[in-house]
Parts: structure tokens; sequence; C-alpha cells
């Protein structure tokens, strides 16, 4: 199959609603193309009776055409569907294996504005999908080798509509913290992003015995992530700082990331976290094989300070599919992305933000000091991260120069410490520019270089 025809990215298929890939058109071919793949998967035999499959979604306008194309594709092929409403990512992915369903999908562009939506599935054990089985589902999507199987009678499926998914998640998400523990006493700012976290995180939150105060919970198919949320922090940091709160927590819109804000209004991201979640695990001796598993995004402090405590870091290619994959070959029990995406497989199957959050919690209680002085434990290196909107995504080293210029770069920073690294987005229209070192000032020169060179030849 050729380039032209793959549809699935870093993080399922995404675009802009209504335009190809992502229409009711092919997400109708791909309800029938996974309700085949999924079918037919060997650990999903006909002794687990009626197949089915659950479909979720964040609160994107676009949700509804997708959902009923989705919907009808999957019934189309006798296979039922599990209808939950707007939830989590994370929450989609405990449905999947509470109800036992050959497979879960969940509607959403997570971080992006909501003219843009996606798809994300889920295998039935809650994990996404390894790229076999994705090239699978787009070889059907694409050749017509299922035109003709066309279930008729009582062997077409039925949507069902779970009202309990919700409660499902929220009672799943409690227990990833200990028992006996409260949150009595901690007031906490939540900014929801307008997105599928806007019912479940204040409510643990609460139920665990927080004074919440939320933002971000008023979703009307137009507002999901637009200056709030994980991507746009500061109205979140400036709450805290008002309230006088404990802790702040913003969302993506599809709650699979976490972005926090300490009692002082200082933001922390996911390395952050790791660094502090790590350091603790490693003193407790829960952390798997002492090693945390994180993409090639994640700062060289962080590869530092756990080095320095006894453990060590494992990179992945960028995206939490593969922060995962390499999580269970190893038998690591924690990981994740700068950017958010917190994975604790003693909890959960994928990033979870509300999980992630409540570990923090736990750790600041079980120390009994504050956010900014668990934050004291590292020190990050110097990194910038530069994004260059472009019309194509030609192959970096057929760009005039730039890799010449990443070549000397490298050759200058490298020496104490640095690196650079260039990469496309897999669910955006960017290149990414990374680079990093002891020296800002040179880091800024090689970054600008890099991005001009690449914006002169394909920047949108």
């Amino acid at each position: 199959m050729s380039d032209a025809k793959k549809i699935f990215g870093t993080d399922g298929v995404r675009g802009t609603a209504n335009i190809e890939p992502v229409t009711a058109e092919t997400a109708l071919k791909l309800g029938r193309a996974a309700a085949h793949v999924f079918k037919n998967l060997q650990q999903t035999s006909s002794v687990r009776g009626k197949h089915k499959i659950v479909i979720g979604k964040d609160t994107r306008l676009s949700c509804y055409m997708l959902e009923n194309a989705l919907s009808s594709g999957i019934l189309s092929m006798g296979v039922d569907v599990l209808l939950i409403g707007p939830l989590p990512t994370p929450g989609v992915a405990y449905v999947t294996r509470s109800l036992r369903a050959d497979a879960g999908m969940v509607i959403t562009a997570s971080h992006n504005l909501y003219d843009d939506n996606g798809i994300k599935f889920f295998r039935s054990d809650g994990y996404k999908l390894d790229d076999k089985i994705e090239r699978e589902i787009e070889e059907l999507v694409f050749s017509g080798k299922i035109e003709n199987i066309r279930p008729t009678a009582n062997e077409i499926g039925k949507a069902f509509r779970i009202d309990d998914a919700l409660g499902r998640y929220i009672e799943f998400a409690k227990s990833s913290f200990p028992k006996g523990l409260t949150l009595e006493g901690m007031r906490i700012v939540v900014d929801c992003a307008h997105g599928a976290t806007y019912k479940s995180t204040p409510c643990v939150l609460r139920e665990l015995g927080a004074e919440v105060i939320v933002f971000g919970n008023q979703p009307d198919g137009m507002n999901i992530n637009k200056d709030c949320g994980s991507m746009h922090p500061e109205q979140m940091c400036q709450k805290v700082f008002d309230h006088r709160a404990d802790i702040g927590l913003a969302h993506d819109g599809d709650g699979d990331r976490v972005i926090l804000c300490d009692e002082t209004g200082r933001k922390l991201d996911g390395d952050d976290i790791m660094a502090i979640v790590g350091l603790h695990m490693l003193e407790l001796g829960t952390l798997n094989h002492k090693t945390i598993v994180t993409t090639e995004m994640s700062n060289a402090g962080l590869e530092a300070v756990l080095r320095s405590a006894g453990g060590r870091m494992v990179r992945t290619q960028v995206g939490d599919k593969y922060v995962i994959e390499g999580m269970l070959r190893g038998g690591y029990n924690f990981g994740g992305e700068q950017s958010g995406h917190l994975i604790f497989t003693d909890h959960s199957t994928t990033g979870d933000g509300l999980v992630a959050a409540l570990q923090i919690l736990h750790i600041m209680g079980a120390k009994s000091r504050p956010l900014s002085k668990l934050l004291q434990c590292w020190t990050r290196y110097p990194q910038m991260l530069t994004n260059v909107r472009v019309r194509e995504k030609l192959p970096l080293d057929q760009l005039k120069g730039v890799m010449q210029l990443v070549d000397q770069a490298e050759a200058e920073i490298k020496p104490s410490g640095g690196r650079v690294l260039l990469r496309y987005s897999g669910t955006e229209p960017k290149a990414r520019v990374m680079i990093e070192g002891r020296d800002e000032v040179l880091l800024a020169q090689w970054s600008k270089r890099i991005s001009d060179a690449i914006k002169s030849q394909i920047g949108a």
C-alpha cells in the first residue's frame, strides 16, 4: 500500500473534521474494517458470545457525525456497538476492558482545536493498536476486500447506550489512590479544557475530599482546548496563585495528558512529574527494573537525576503508543512523555492525566511537602522547542542544507551534553526542532538557523 493511502499517524487517525480522512464516509469504512479485523483476532473467539465494540468521544461538535458513521459501519458487519458518550480516552480504554468488548474507539483530536477530529483505537485489553493491526485496517479501508461481507436479517449488529460508563471510570480512577488516604484540606484548581474530563476529574477529587475550583468545564462543541487546558496552562497557574491553592492541574481535550502547577504558580510538565514520581518509586523499590521509559524529547536532566539515584531511562520514538510498547517489552511499570502523557501500568493501559495527578497528590501527602519543594529534586537542562508549520512533509534529508546545519549544531553543543532532534509531528502539519544543551544563547542561534532553513523551503 502506498504512503498516499496511509491514514494512521502516531496516535490513530486525525485531521480536519469533514475533510479526508476524517469524514463520515471514511469513518464508516474504518468502522467496517475495524469490526472485521477485531472479529477475526484469535483472542476474540466466538465463545465470548456476540462481538462488540465500545465507542466513546470527547466534546467536539463533529463527534456526533463521526460517532454515527463509525457505528453504522460496525453494525453493518454484524458487530454490536456500545455507546458510552463523552469520556476521557483512558476511560474508554478502561470501559473496553470492563465490558469485555472486542475493541474500543474514541473520537477525539486530543489537544487540537475543535475543527480537527480523529479516531483512536484500543484492543480488547485496553492497549493501543500495534502497527501491524493498523496496517490491516488501512488495507481493508482502501482495498474493498470486505465489500461483499454484508450480514442480513438478525445478523446485523445492535447499538446499546451504556449509562454507567462515567461511574465505572470514576471508581477506577479513585482506586489508583491509596485506600485510607483522603485529599481533605487540599485546595485544587482544575482546568478541564472544555473537554472529556469536565465531569470525571472534579467528581473524583471532590469524592476524595478536596476543595475543587474548576473551570473549562462548560463544553459547547466549539470551545474545546481554546485558550485553556494543557496547551494553555497560564490561566490555571494564575488561578492557583489567586486562590492560594495547593496545586493546579490542566488536562487536554481527551484527558490522557496533565500539566501541573505548584502552589507558587510554577508550571510542571511531564518531565517534572516523571522526576518526582520516578525518584519516589526508586526510593520505595516499586519502580520495575529501576527504569523509566520516555521519548527522545525528554530532558537530559531527567536522565542525569535518575542515574544519580541508581535508576536509568530508556528512550523511544515520540508517541505514547511507543512508550507503552517499550514498557511492555521490558516489563517496566512507569513511563511517559514531556507533553504530559504519564503511563502507570500498575493502574492503567494508557496515558491518564487524572491517575497521574492522583499519584503526585499521594506523594505530596506521604512526604508532607508542597509541590514546589518536591520539584527541587532535579535540574532541567536548557531546552528549546520550535514548531515550524509546513505545507508538506518532504524527507528531512531532502531539504537543502538542513541536515548539514543539524550536524554543525551537534558538533558545537555535543561536547557539553547537548543534542539536536529534528522530526515531523505525527498529528499536525508541523516540523519540530528540539535543541538541548548548556548554553541558551547558542541554542537559540542554532534553533533559528535550522527553523529558518525549513521554513524557507516547505513553510506553510
